[in-house]
């Protein structure tokens, strides 16, 4: 495997980097008193030391985030917006460097990660704009016998404290849907991002401070994620936790918060039904871009196809295919689809599943194998429900594709998940895709495309093991704010 130079710049602060970072408390870049080394997962080539928070540190962090909650809530809405525009502008400015960064600490497919940063600008676009229209309603007290006379509104009020806490495969977007409703809405942030990708978190605080943000309103603390996603979790300044990542973690938290406000984006093994006579030509490559981008390491990554047996050779024969063309390589290389998996953990984990499908039973069509430490996209055919594949969410690139008789087969067995994020169906029957609609026991359904879309304004989450709460600006503004009822007596 080829290596790539470090980052050439020599900035002391968050983004493009020296190579022994700082943790950013209060305003101010601060040493702590442990270091561990960063390592591209391509290339193995040493990134950074990266500083380890200890407990008194974050407590350091929360105490700046709770000392300038009063600054950010009384600023003007106009001029939070401002500020969010202005990150926006200048992460622009900065496009190339922050894929870059990406792309080296995630080992992401550079055109995929220029994509996260694209979206990572409009989600605090949004976030601008969603700024401006913090807004209650007005309440009809006279609806009710005894309301004669008065009148009433609602309005949000910030919470205080967010703790942030973010997952390596959307280093800048998701931590994105963390931080800009939270300024937006007037909140302060402690930021703990994922210990692979800490380099994007530095470089949005580096962001934030040139855009004006107040000292102590966003802090980024790295380390060891059980100890101090339990310090963020238990404090009573923090007031609320927005959480990506597993279940088992998500789950933990949630028992641990006590009363405080809690956001949840877990688990998914999304699912799409192919109902009959639809046409396959534009349908395979959005399949295949949905099970394979980013190595498969998506929430909402295609994991399970369930197609009807009247086209399933065909869907087969066309979806193998395109899954030999895609590449693999050096994830700065701009022609590279698939890349090293986040750890070699993970790339063993992978390979020991598509193995146990196979000794179940499961027909492995294309790859199951991993070349220079990268898992090849891999295709299994009629796979039981209790593999590991199917259940769990496998985060690699690896698809499932089984035939199903009728869409009620197929419905049937999306919802026999523990999980239930997003849902696709393709069908040209008006009538199926309504019951699709009604029967699918999932977040999100999606038709006529598969369950990986996304955009950065629509309301994003799941039910059951996959999370409580939404995300996308103005739905996540609402997890982060208090509704207050304001009442006035006329008479």
């Amino acid at each position: 495997m080829r290596s790539h130079p470090q980052p050439q710049s020599n900035r002391t602060k968050g983004g493009s980097a020296k190579v022994k970072k700082q943790l950013y408390i209060g305003g101010k870049w601060v040493d702590s008193g442990a270091y561990a080394p960063l390592y591209s997962p391509y290339s193995g080539v040493l990134l950074a030391e990266i500083p380890l928070a200890t407990k008194e540190e974050t407590e350091r962090a929360i105490a700046a985030a709770y000392e300038a909650k009063t600054v950010m809530a009384s600023m003007p809405a106009h001029k939070r917006a401002s500020i969010l525009e202005k990150l926006s502008q200048l992460l622009a400015e900065r496009a190339d460097e922050a894929a870059s960064l990406i792309s080296l600490e995630a080992a992401k497919p550079i055109k995929a990660a220029r994509t996260e940063v694209d979206r990572t600008i409009q989600t605090y676009k949004f976030a601008a704009e969603e700024a401006k229209r913090v807004t209650g309603e007005m309440i009809p007290l006279d609806a009710a016998p005894g309301g004669e006379g008065r009148i009433a509104y609602t309005m949000r009020e910030p919470l205080g404290v967010i703790g942030a806490i973010t997952p390596f495969n959307f280093p800048m977007n998701l931590v994105a849907h963390k931080v800009g409703p939270a300024i937006a809405s007037g909140n302060t942030v402690v930021l703990k991002p994922a210990s692979q990708t800490p380099l994007s978190a530095y470089f949005l605080a580096e962001l934030l401070e040139e855009a004006g943000l107040p000292a102590g309103a966003f802090n980024v603390v790295t380390g060891s994620g059980a100890a101090i996603g339990d310090v963020i979790v238990q404090d009573e300044r923090v007031k609320a936790i927005s959480f990506t990542g597993s279940p088992q973690v998500g789950i933990g938290i949630r028992s641990r918060a006590g009363l405080k406000r809690v956001a949840l984006e877990l688990g998914s093994n999304s699912a799409l039904i192919v109902d009959k006579e639809v046409p396959l030509a534009k349908l395979i490559p959005r399949c295949v871009q949905g099970a394979f981008a980013y190595q498969g390491q998506v929430c909402i990554s295609l994991q399970r196809i369930y197609v009807h047996s009247e086209i399933f050779e065909d869907f087969v024969e066309q979806f193998t295919a395109a899954a030999s063309q895609l590449r693999l390589g050096d994830p700065l290389d701009p022609n590279t689809d698939l890349s090293a998996m986040i750890t070699k953990q993970d790339t063993a984990r992978a390979l020991a599943w598509i193995e146990e499908a196979v000794q179940q039973g499961a027909q492995l069509a294309y790859g199951g194998t991993a070349a220079s430490g990268m898992v090849l996209p891999t295709v299994l055919l009629e796979v039981d429900r209790t593999a590991k594949v199917s259940c769990e969410e496998v985060f690699a690139p690896i698809v499932i594709i089984n035939r199903i008789q009728d869409v009620g087969e197929g419905i049937a067995s999306i919802n026999d998940s523990r999980y239930g994020l997003h849902a696709g169906i393709y069908t040209n029957n008006i009538h199926t895709a309504f019951e699709a609609v009604e029967k699918l026991h999932v977040g999100g359904v999606l038709i006529n495309d598969i369950p990986t879309f996304r955009v950065d304004h629509m309301p994003y989450g799941g039910v059951k093991e996959s999370g409580i709460g939404r995300e996308g600006v103005k739905y996540a503004i609402e997890e982060m704010t208090e509704l207050k009822t304001v009442i006035i007596n006329r008479t």
